[in-house]
């Protein structure tokens, strides 16, 4: 790998290194974020007023020079596209852009909420909150899991079902049928008209199940392991009450809360 120089490594520190400065960088890119994925769900998905435009403009852009930069930063550069993440962005900067050629698929800006996943890596590095963080960790993994498909799925069912079912008139309607579905609560108020529609709730339902059941399971279950790094051996996942790394017998130190 080569060294990296001038912008490269001054980029490739605000996004990955320690320091003040890269700690605050990170903090405002999470706080966009979350600020975008609310706009987006406030913000209607078409009949948009011209001042929505040109927010849309300057969110497009600022996405863009993330997405440019994180490419620009990473090592190899093939790997970039591989992540599923990264293209869920790139669809998000088209819609912002070309409103007009894309108008009917406005909804997928939704796919912003993925970038929720970014917030869990990265405040799971804050050293004040790591051990609220070791103690949930599974918990806090699945409910953003659920909440980014509950969104996602939710968009997709507004998106598709306004305009050709007069049960799903809002967002709102679209949020109480996927999480209807989601729980198989079915209380029969909205209901599928079309092959499509009736295809689109099967899948909500199926793999909003498993992922539904994955957080019960690690709500039941308990997490009883932690990440805790042995000095002698580097192995990072120990139960939570050893006093010996499994892998090289060296003494571990894993902080505990104690008992009130």
């Amino acid at each position: 790998m080569s060294k990296r120089t001038g912008l490269n490594r001054q980029l490739f520190w605000l996004y990955e290194g320690t320091g003040r400065a890269s700690f605050w960088f990170r903090w405002a890119l999470l706080a966009f974020d979350f600020v975008t994925i609310a706009y987006f769900l406030w913000a209607p998905f078409n009949q948009r007023e011209r001042g929505h435009h040109f927010i849309d403009y300057v969110i497009g852009g600022v996405i863009l020079l993330d997405l440019l930069a994180r490419l620009y930063i990473a090592s190899p550069r093939h790997r970039f596209f591989l992540r599923w993440i990264n293209w869920a962005d790139i669809v998000v900067v088209v819609t912002m852009f070309a409103p007009l050629l894309v108008s009917n698929f406005a909804f997928l800006r939704i796919l912003r909420a993925v970038r929720a996943i970014r917030a869990f890596t990265f405040i799971r590095r804050v050293k004040v909150l790591t051990p609220f963080f070791q103690r949930h960790e599974r918990i806090i993994d699945k409910v953003t899991n659920l909440v980014v498909f509950v969104f996602v799925m939710s968009a997709i069912t507004y998106a598709t079902q306004v305009g050709r079912n007069e049960d799903i008139t809002t967002y709102t309607d679209a949020v109480y049928f996927t999480v209807t579905v989601l729980t198989t609560t079915g209380f029969g108020d909205i209901i599928m008209t079309d092959e499509f529609g009736r295809w689109l709730a099967v899948f909500t339902m199926v793999l909003g199940l498993s992922l539904f059941f994955q957080l019960l399971r690690a709500i039941v279950e308990p997490e009883n392991r932690v990440d805790c790094e042995c000095e002698t051996c580097g192995l990072m996942r120990h139960d939570r009450d050893a006093v010996h790394c499994k892998h090289c017998g060296a003494p571990m130190k894993i902080k505990t809360e104690g008992l009130s």
